[in-house]
């Protein structure tokens, strides 16, 4: 079975309901989920992994320190993510907070470790990523899901091809 890992860090809240929304809809779109707080992770998550959600709230613009430290990390790791499907999504006090210099900073990583990367489903936006402002609401939720749905989707694909 398809395997989607989605790791997160959260303060408030706010990105761990989002990261909750990501993982149902990795389910709904067949895959084995595994959630994991980012200081709970480890990189034989990563390597295990088919999909690769990544979770972060927006800090002055940028990911959190505990998200980018577990990217740092993942160095030790280069070579055995080539493939995977990745995907960001992020949450902000702001709509002008920096979301999507935080998305580009997550997938940044992705791409160095050779990921195909994935942002929202054009129905939801079609952007970099899945976002909230605040407490994600019900689209951002939905937003979330459909994240989520089409990185299994396309991590099955890959994985099977």
């Amino acid at each position: 079975m398809t395997k989607v890992l989605v790791v997160y860090h959260s303060r408030s809240g706010n990105t761990a309901r989002m990261a909750a929304a990501v993982a149902e809809g990795a389910k709904e779109g067949g895959a084995d989920v595994v959630m994991k707080k980012v200081e709970e992770a480890a990189l034989e998550d990563l390597t295990g992994a088919d999909g690769i959600v990544l979770g972060a709230p927006t800090y002055f613009g940028t990911l959190s320190a505990e998200m980018k430290g577990f990217i740092d990390g993942s160095v030790r790791v280069r070579g055995r993510l080539e493939d995977k499907i990745g995907a960001a999504f992020t949450s902000s006090g702001s709509p002008t907070g920096g979301n999507e210099t935080t998305l580009l900073s997550m997938i940044q990583g992705m791409l160095i470790h050779g990921m195909v990367i994935v942002g929202d489903p054009l129905e939801t936006g079609g952007h970099y990523g899945a976002v909230a402002v605040g407490a994600p609401d019900a689209s951002a939720l939905i937003a979330c899901r459909k994240l989520g749905e089409r990185v299994a989707r396309l991590a099955k694909s890959i994985a099977s091809a």
